[in-house]
């Protein structure tokens, strides 16, 4: 079944009563309020301690005191949590393809202002790149922003298709930002059935939580 396990979607098709039990459930495992945002594959960033009892349309969050986490919701896109080495300001961020190339991380770096030096990344579990097909007019629009994008892509069995990677797409992005202390263990949640929810493999499926906070 494709909410068998701790789905926290309510957009998916799931029982709501389901999905606010488990959220209840999240809540009360957090320290801070929980700031879920209704996720559009956009570069809106928001900042968590104005939201956290208000549903916005965003796919990215930041926090620069206690009091609210940063949250979002995945199952196969990327989700890239950020904090400061002086544990200042963290972020929260939700990275689709189509967010990635529109610039969600850059956004999401230039709202929590702080000198991309200063910034760790950790990029969770996402659709791997040995099962995440792609149309050409993706590889396209990513290598017209960046020359360096093409080398994370590979040919498909058909011409008009790639396999993309999520991570080494990211990591570029965050790269030109400045980054340096970039972490992920690239676990591929379409590969990983018994672990991780994912749309691409499944169709109708629930979601996942990767959050991050800052406490006292």
């Amino acid at each position: 079944m494709p909410f068998d396990s701790y789905n926290l979607g309510d957009h998916v098709g799931d029982e709501l009563a389901a999905v606010n039990s488990n959220r209840a459930n999240f809540q009360m495992s957090m320290p801070e309020q929980v700031c879920w945002l209704k996720q559009v594959h956009s570069t809106r960033v928001v900042d968590a301690s104005d939201q956290a009892n208000v549903l916005s349309e965003a796919d990215a969050s930041i926090a620069a005191s206690s009091g609210a986490a940063c949250v979002v919701m995945t199952a196969d896109c990327l989700p890239v949590l950020f904090c400061d080495q002086q544990g200042t300001v963290v972020a929260a961020a939700h990275a689709g393809w189509r967010g990635l190339v529109d610039g969600v991380l850059e956004k999401t770096v230039a709202k929590m202002q702080v000198e991309p030096q200063q910034l760790m990344a950790w990029m969770g579990p996402a659709i791997g790149p040995q099962a995440f097909e792609v149309g050409a007019e993706v590889k396209q629009r990513f290598v017209q922003h960046n020359a360096r994008a093409a080398s994370a892509f590979t040919q498909a069995s058909q011409a008009d298709k790639y396999y993309a990677d999520i991570f080494t797409l990211a990591e570029q992005r965050l790269q030109a930002l400045g980054l340096g202390a970039i972490y992920s263990e690239r676990i591929c949640t379409y590969s990983h059935p018994q672990h991780y929810f994912s749309y691409r493999r499944e169709g109708q499926t629930g979601r996942m939580a990767a959050a991050i906070w800052l406490s006292e």
